[in-house]
């Protein structure tokens, strides 16, 4: 019996990328689960999505420096997806008549019904602030031959989550935040996710070099597509 032989480029497999594929689908979709609850972070009020969201980016910034732009625009749009799908079962969930014996239905929309401003503004911001900051350290690896990663590393983030928190903040609070307030709420969670990235850098560091040395990788973007409209990595 012949076998079917498939021609052409053999794509890399490598033995981790799908383990931080699915931490940073789990990563994105507990952060918003987490986020309905508002809590105290000494005087600053924040929600609770702060305290895991930014390890999306650091998961972006491993992926693009290691396995290079295409890998981490992959990893994107699934994490996107399956938010997306999330949200959908949950409404769909919500919407179904609740057994008689169950009495907990405001608890539930309370926590899984997500309000679609809401919605919308999470995976907008995610979509925009992703993109730019795998785009931004892809850019400056090849700027700085490969050095300075924690110039790339803290840069990249800071532009990224810039733009992730102003485009957040305007579609879900816009007409609600007014002036300073606004002001004051994006520049809050911009420097704590900032905070974030600097105090995990020296893991980040060590996970980095940890992963180019298992997977024989070390990803330069020069030729790369940089369109985010696409899933290839190869």
């Amino acid at each position: 019996m012949k076998t079917l032989s498939i021609r052409g480029p053999k794509p890399n497999v490598y033995r981790f990328y799908d383990l931080i594929l699915a931490l940073s689908v789990a990563t994105l979709i507990i952060s918003n689960i987490v986020a309905v609850k508002l809590i105290s972070i000494g005087s600053l009020i924040s929600d609770g999505g702060a305290i895991i969201f930014p390890l999306s980016y650091i998961l972006a910034d491993i992926l693009t420096e290691v396995y290079g732009y295409a890998y981490a625009r992959r990893a994107i749009w699934v994490s996107f997806s399956m938010l997306f799908l999330a949200v959908i079962i949950f409404k769909i969930v919500g919407f179904m008549a609740p057994a008689a014996e169950w009495q907990n239905q405001s608890s539930y929309d309370a926590i899984l019904g997500f309000v679609p401003r809401i919605v919308i503004a999470s995976l907008t911001a995610y979509l925009f602030g992703q993109f730019i900051n795998s785009f931004v350290i892809a850019k400056l690896k090849i700027l700085y031959r490969g050095k300075r990663l924690w110039l790339r590393l803290i840069g990249s983030t800071v532009i990224g989550e810039l733009v992730d928190t102003i485009i957040f903040a305007i579609i879900a609070f816009s007409g609600v935040l007014h002036g300073f307030v606004m002001v004051k709420y994006i520049l809050i969670g911009w420097v704590f996710k900032l905070l974030v990235e600097v105090i995990l850098l020296p893991l980040t560091y060590k996970v980095i070099n940890a992963l180019k040395k298992a997977e024989h990788v070390d990803k330069y973007d020069h030729k790369t597509d940089f369109t985010p409209f696409s899933i290839r990595v190869n």
